[in-house]
């Protein structure tokens, strides 16, 4: 016999899968119904080779996705009723097994148990993406980066857990009602320095990354930079080719740490006046003050989180009804491999509002970007190349992107610039 807590999880994991199909079904019927039909509002960005490219390549990603996803389902509720409270109840847990033993076990069973949906990213990357042209990655350097994803992932893993076990279990002896707001602070403060550290010490491990070479653009890039009161400690450039063709501009750290990084397809793929404007875009999500704002809500849930966390502790009954044995009682380890395993069942209904806001800051950042460089032209140009080239698609069904796209649509980011008056 299950528990009814086990019972209402699984079935709210199911629902979950059940809409993502849904949603999913309805995307994939509306890319079939244009798939041999060249929309009118498409005439000006692809041709139609492209446009049934571009449309065979998303249903293949569909297909996958529901091979993948329905795999994954049943894989993670035959581990959520099974395997976890076997796992849990075995002799490796005994009443006197120390922090660092209890993390260990505790971070081993959560990248064990990732194992088995490795083969669908071995299949993405040298069947779907190979298939169009966008793998460049050679597989001794896709085993090699999932080794290094392993061992990162259990030496950080295994510190941090080790550490929040020990603020709980200090934190109960001397502040038995607030030990999860000091284990948050403590982690608030931890995720912050990993910000400027990541960039630093733990990227370079996967990709090179270089200062822009082109003098003619860097520039024009810095002097973008100080017309919008943008102090980067760099702009540097990422061998992201080495792996795919894909493109793509992100921040990374924050305060005087931070800088600019592009994608060097990025750079291949457009003009300088195109660069620029991507840029600009960056820089209005630093200027508009949305880093802040992520990192504020980044901070409201997990306080959210450890508030949780530390009401879940003090009651018994959570353990008796995730099946766990009596020594488990007051223990992290139990809920934090559940929340790792189905915290996205429960998450995943937030994702509208969360893209909402995305979308929002998005728009601005746009805009921001028209008036630094003076128009949308350049913006519109560099956001179309994004499309065509990473075979984006550029008229997702309504409720599909809804749950799905943190960022507008082609079409709607053009809508929004176009009433923009530039001064």
């Amino acid at each position: 016999m299950y528990s009814g807590l086990q019972i209402t999880i699984i079935a709210l994991i199911i629902l979950k899968y059940c809409v993502e199909r849904i949603l999913a079904k309805l995307n994939a019927l509306k890319m079939k119904g244009f798939k041999d039909v060249l929309p009118e509002e498409i005439s000006n960005l692809m041709n139609i080779e492209e446009w049934k490219k571009c449309t065979n390549y998303n249903l293949e990603k569909h297909r996958f996705s529901l091979t993948e996803d329905t795999f994954g389902v049943t894989f993670l509720i035959l581990v959520f009723l099974g395997l976890f409270p076997y796992y849990l109840n075995s002799s490796l847990f005994d009443d006197g097994s120390s922090l660092l033993k209890s993390a260990a076990l505790c971070i081993s069973f959560i990248l064990v148990i990732q194992l088995p949906l490795i083969p669908f990213d071995w299949m993405r990357q040298f069947s779907l993406e190979q298939k169009y042209g966008f793998n460049t990655n050679t597989q001794s350097n896709w085993l090699l980066d999932k080794f290094k994803e392993l061992v990162i992932g259990f030496c950080l893993g295994w510190i941090l857990l080790t550490a929040m076990l020990f603020l709980h279990k200090w934190g109960v002896t001397y502040f038995p009602s607030f030990w999860w707001l000091i284990a948050f602070l403590v982690f608030f403060t931890i995720q912050l320095l990993l910000m400027v550290l990541w960039p630093k010490f733990i990227l370079p491990l996967f990709n090179k990354l270089t200062p822009l070479k082109d003098p003619e653009l860097s520039e024009k890039l810095f002097a973008l930079a100080y017309k919008t009161g943008f102090k980067a400690s760099a702009i540097e450039v990422i061998d992201g080719s080495k792996r795919s063709r894909h493109s793509n501009a992100f921040f990374t750290g924050f305060g005087k740490f931070r800088r600019v990084v592009l994608f060097d397809t990025l750079l291949d793929q457009m003009n300088h006046q195109q660069v620029e404007a991507v840029l600009a875009h960056e820089i209005g999500h630093y200027k508009l003050g949305h880093i802040p704002k992520r990192i504020l809500i980044s901070f409201i849930t997990g306080l959210v989180f450890f508030a949780l966390l530390g009401f879940l502790c003090a009651h018994g009954w959570i353990y008796k009804e995730l099946m766990v044995a009596d020594k488990h009682i007051g223990s992290l380890v139990p809920l934090i491999i559940t929340f790792t395993l189905v915290g996205n069942a429960f998450t995943f209904w937030f994702n509208p509002a969360s893209n909402y806001f995305s979308r929002k800051h998005e728009f601005d950042a746009d805009a921001f970007a028209a008036h630094a460089v003076g128009g949308i032209n350049s913006l519109c140009s560099a956001l179309r190349k994004l499309y065509v080239e990473n075979l984006s698609y550029p008229i997702p069904h309504k409720w599909f992107s809804t749950f799905h796209y943190s960022h507008p649509t082609l079409f709607e980011r053009e809508a929004a610039l176009k009433k923009i008056k530039i001064q």
